[in-house]
């Protein structure tokens, strides 16, 4: 999609209005909903307001007025990185409102003629008609006609597909455009519900809803604040027994240091970008249950055609029977496929060309021919060439057909039926007349990447079930060659949703992807569900998650979005926790120094004065979270990882990193302090 092209976080003009509105969100009916730097901007007010009293009272102005303006900084900074990635999504609405810029439709009157109408007029229930070249004006089904569709506007795809009534793929999406055909389309939404407008409304990310994660992050963060707040409020008894006494201003720059801003400033901006990031491969949530489900899935259910399989099986191999070459039988079966246009049709073709040597030729049918198409009745299809009938298809079918024209079925047909059954594989019997001539095995071609991504997935704990209508035979062979942990076969509609129920019993937290209407049930209670776009209206509406590209190995991408948030927020926390430890050895020296020579020894970082420290400590809050805007928009690198690594990982990487960074950084600002001549 357009908006996939901002890619860039420090884009001038994103800076420019991310600047504009993190002064904007300083309004306190705004900033409250993130309770740490509403803590934050109050007592930024208070230091204000006695730096002021300090110019004309007396009092240390130079220092107050300082921890004021980077107090005030601090928030402004967080402001700024959720306003940056908020304005990211909004560049990416604009590009979509681009998309439905003056869209006319052509409505169906009660005479069956047409009139050209807005496309923002259109209801649910509207009959409009699409014609080649034309832009679909809405959301829909397709109820007559065929057409070919370029949904590269709205998800980014270049290659065009087909749509067409009934079934799974009868849904087209408005902003997309028909390129060639004409179809009639039944709109299924009302104006401001499209997937466009939906994809808007995301993107803005002002209206998303915190998820359960958040909000448990958000609770552990107000209550390490609390916990704060208390220990430097009886911070002042305990001073004032030991004779000391600690300005205000200096009292409130220990709290703001000590409570966890780093993450409480950054966790808006991880929580946006996540959102993005699942926008980028072009998936839309449309709940923030989806969202947090994605990183939480510890349990897939995927479909085996298009998921694990590519999704049409293939030709890969002839089995002659008695006294018949591969040769006799390849090219029987060539004949009988000429006219078979299906993938599994075009397949036998190919793989006869290979077997007869014959590749590249353009291979014609002879002129005195007649194709017989296949019939769901008889499950057979063929070709007639003078007295010649070739026949292919199922197994019984075939040796009905031969038993009719007075011949018999062989043991090694059945053998070798027998035998591809049980590897996982489709037989399809070949005959001409009376005499059956062999077997052709259709095989689902496992795709070629999908055991590794399950491997690597399995390692964050997740367990994949296949879910399929075939045979059990066939469901356990693809399942041994993919390296899926379960399978379920036959599954009608009603035993997805009990598996479903039985696992989420079993306390497992399971995701689903459908595209028909006999998986809505399924997708309802799946705690992931992913909805093809191309797919029904019920599936649509039964999901959180709608899929634009209709991929439905899709899921494993929205799976990795989720870990990689859970994984981007664990190791940010990690690390604004850690950043404490070097505040304690800054300020609390700092503040008992002079009464107390001794405690110098705590001065590990030897900063220069009192004042330089606590100024230092101060500037470094604040800093470190524009530091840290990269890391939270682009995420942390996805490793599929066991649990017990990731805890390493964050412990190696940003629990030591946060302890180190703070002493660093803290020195280098102490010496820049004391050159400037600030403290």
């Amino acid at each position: 999609m357009p908006g996939n092209k901002i890619t860039n976080v420090w884009q001038p003009t994103l800076l420019r209005r991310a600047i504009k509105d993190a002064f904007l969100k300083l309004n306190p009916v705004i900033l409250r909903r993130n309770p740490v730097m509403f803590l934050v901007e109050l007592t930024s007010l208070v230091v204000t307001v006695i730096a002021i009293s300090d110019l004309f009272n007396g009092g240390n102005f130079k220092l107050d007025a300082q921890i004021s303006i980077w107090l005030w900084l601090t928030v402004l900074f967080s402001n700024f990185s959720e306003a940056l990635a908020e304005g990211r999504g909004r560049a990416q609405a604009e590009s979509l409102r681009q998309a439905r810029k003056d869209a006319i439709a052509y409505k169906l009157r009660a005479d069956g003629k047409t009139e050209q109408v807005p496309a923002t007029t259109l209801r649910k229930g509207d009959l409009v008609m699409v014609r080649e070249g034309e832009i679909v004006p809405s959301d829909g089904d397709i109820i007559e006609g065929i057409g070919l569709v370029d949904e590269s506007a709205v998800t980014g795809e270049s290659a065009p597909v087909v749509r067409e009534p009934g079934g799974s793929i009868c849904g087209v999406t408005g902003g997309t455009r028909l390129i060639s055909g004409q179809v009639k389309v039944r709109i299924t939404v009302n104006p401001g519900q499209t997937f466009l407008d939906q994809m808007i409304m995301m993107v803005e990310s002002a209206k998303r809803q915190k998820t359960p994660n958040e909000r448990a992050l958000e609770l552990l963060l107000i209550g390490l604040t609390v916990i704060f707040i208390v220990v430097t409020v009886t911070l002042v008894p305990f001073a004032h027994y030991l004779n000391v006494s600690i300005p205000a201003a200096v009292l409130i720059a220990l709290l703001v240091c000590l409570v966890p801003t780093t993450i409480g400033g950054l966790l808006p901006a991880i929580g946006i970008a996540g959102m993005e990031r699942m926008l980028k491969n072009n998936v839309v949530a449309l709940s923030g249950r989806g969202v947090e489900a994605s990183g939480n899935v510890d349990l897939v259910l995927m479909d085996k055609t298009g998921t694990i399989t590519l999704g049409n099986r293939m030709a890969t191999e002839f089995i002659p029977t008695e006294g018949v070459t591969k040769e006799d039988l390849a090219e029987a079966a060539m004949l009988s496929s000429l006219a078979d246009d299906t993938p599994e049709g075009r397949s036998i073709v190919d793989l006869c060309k290979r077997t007869l040597g014959i590749r590249g030729r353009d291979i014609r049918a002879p002129e005195d021919s007649t194709f017989v198409p296949f019939s769901a009745v008889n499950r057979m299809s063929g070709i007639d060439i003078g007295s010649r009938e070739i026949r292919k298809g199922a197994g019984d079918s075939i040796e009905e057909y031969v038993k009719m024209k007075g011949g018999s079925f062989s043991d090694g047909v059945r053998a070798a039926m027998e035998s591809i059954s049980r590897e996982g594989g489709t037989p399809l019997v070949v005959a001409e007349g009376s005499k059956t001539l062999g077997v052709i095995r259709l095989k689902d071609i496992v795709k070629p990447d999908i055991k590794e991504r399950l491997t690597s997935m399995r390692k964050l704990g997740i367990r994949f079930v296949m879910i399929t209508g075939d045979n059990p035979l066939t469901a356990a062979a693809i399942a041994a060659e993919a390296g899926i942990d379960d399978f379920i076969a036959r599954a009608s509609p009603g035993a997805k949703l009990e598996a479903i129920r039985k696992y989420q019993k079993d306390g497992h937290m399971v995701a689903m992807i459908g595209d028909g209407t006999n998986d809505a049930p399924a997708l309802a209670q799946a705690d992931l569900a992913v909805a093809m776009n191309a797919g029904t209206q019920a599936a649509r509406e039964a999901a959180n998650m709608v899929d634009l590209d209709s991929n439905p190995a899709k899921l494993l991408d929205i799976v990795e979005i989720g870990k990689q948030l859970l994984m981007t927020r664990g190791a940010l926390t990690t690390f604004s926790i850690a950043n404490d430890v070097a505040k304690y050895f800054t300020i609390f020296p700092a503040i008992f120094v002079l009464q107390y020579p001794m405690l110098n020894v705590l001065n590990v970082m030897h900063l220069s004065t009192p004042t330089s420290a606590i100024l230092a400590a101060i500037i470094f809050n604040a800093l470190i979270i524009p530091a840290c805007i990269p890391l939270a928009i682009r995420g942390v690198s996805y490793k599929p990882a066991t649990t017990e690594a990731l805890l390493r990982q964050n412990l190696l990487i940003y629990g030591i990193g946060g302890l180190v960074t703070p002493f660093i950084g803290i020195k280098i600002i102490d010496i820049l302090v004391m050159m400037l001549n600030l403290a």
